[in-house]
């Protein structure tokens, strides 16, 4: 019941936060009306014929980007006049992200979906390729709108929702007063970063007692990294209660990590990640719940997000966006919501395959 319940709540928190801007401030408040340069003529212009999007991700070849590709182009053939090319670096670098997008403006590509590494050394080549008339949007996470020029941002989940949700399981585990830790991926990771924000705030409004020990440990995208950060966590601190590993990668680092110590159960471990990689740890018991969005469905709404823009449907000011099997996804400002979080336990992780 406590599981139903807390989706409910999630659910609701979503909705109300339908006008909210999910990187500052309460979902209620409603984010500025975005300031979209219009696009000079150029590729990006609507198009009635062939679409080509540009997607990357932070980085290839993980299952958490795996399963966004595999969203994308579901939209892609469901929409037929969408060209999709998945591409990014095979390491989770800002600079590694600017030179291959500064490639595919050569070659104009009509729209650039990105999920920056970092929200501003990415905004000058997002800049550039507004100014050639290509169309921008971020997904997963967010570049600097002011910088970047980007026109939307694809939001898997509102920040307040995750942080929300990461809290309150930790709560339900391990108690009001819990000492805690965070194991992020990168510093500069925008998404990871305004969710800290929000568990933060969580912490303070609802758990005040509960304790942060330390600054966010990064793991810069890297499972043993990690690992080794976690086991450094439990030595250091020895009467630690949870840790939050709050990325696809940091998370079953960190699982391994409590583990192998033999701590499962008494510290407890709270993230975000793909259910597929996560399975064993859920299935042992050393993590409870894994929280996360559908992988799947945040890159089948990029792709419909990406044509609406090219064609003009989506614009400044715009309320819906019809996504297909989504049905109308809600646009506030200059966001494109996705919806609430999931909960994945032992009870359903094994129906899931990414």
């Amino acid at each position: 019941m406590r599981r139903g319940s807390l989706l409910l709540a999630l659910a609701g928190v979503v909705i109300v936060a339908m006008s909210g801007c999910t990187k500052t401030g309460p979902q209620e408040a409603g984010p500025p009306a975005p300031a979209v340069a219009p696009a000079a003529p150029g590729p990006g212009a609507a198009t009635p014929g062939k679409i080509t999007v540009l997607m990357v991700p932070k980085l290839k070849g993980i299952d958490y980007f795996n399963a966004c590709e595999k969203g994308a182009r579901e939209a892609a053939q469901a929409l037929g006049n969408v060209e999709l090319i998945f591409d990014g670096p095979t390491e989770d670098k800002a600079d590694a992200q600017n030179q291959l997008i500064d490639g595919y403006i050569a070659q104009n590509v009509n729209v650039i979906a990105i999920s920056p590494n970092d929200p501003d050394s990415i905004a000058g080549v997002l800049k550039k390729a507004r100014a050639k008339g290509i169309h921008v949007l971020t997904w997963d996470a967010d570049a600097n709108p002011e910088k970047s020029g980007r026109e939307f941002f694809v939001n898997q989940a509102s920040s307040e929702a995750v942080g929300a949700a990461l809290v309150d399981e930790m709560a339900a585990q391990k108690g009001k007063t819990a000492k805690v830790a965070i194991v992020t991926s990168s510093l500069t990771a925008a998404n990871q970063n305004a969710w800290i924000k929000a568990m933060k705030a969580r912490m303070a409004s609802q758990y005040p007692q509960m304790k942060l020990v330390c600054d966010p440990k990064p793991s810069e995208e890297n499972q043993q990294l990690a690992f080794q950060v976690t086991q450094d966590l439990l030595k250091t601190y020895r009467d630690l209660d949870g840790v939050f590993a709050i990325s696809s990668v940091a998370f079953p680092g960190a699982a391994d990590a409590v583990q192998q110590a033999k701590q499962g159960g008494k510290v407890a471990v709270v993230g975000l990640a793909t259910p597929k990689p996560m399975r064993q740890w859920v299935e042992a018991g050393t993590v409870k719940t894994v929280i996360l969005w559908n992988p799947v469905d945040l890159g089948y709404a990029t792709i419909q997000a990406a044509q609406a823009l090219a064609e003009g449907k989506l614009a400044a000011g715009a309320k819906a966006l019809e996504s297909g099997r989504l049905g109308s996804l809600t646009v506030s400002g200059d966001q494109v919501l996705l919806g609430p979080p999931m909960e994945f336990t032992k009870d359903n992780i094994a129906q899931f395959d990414f």
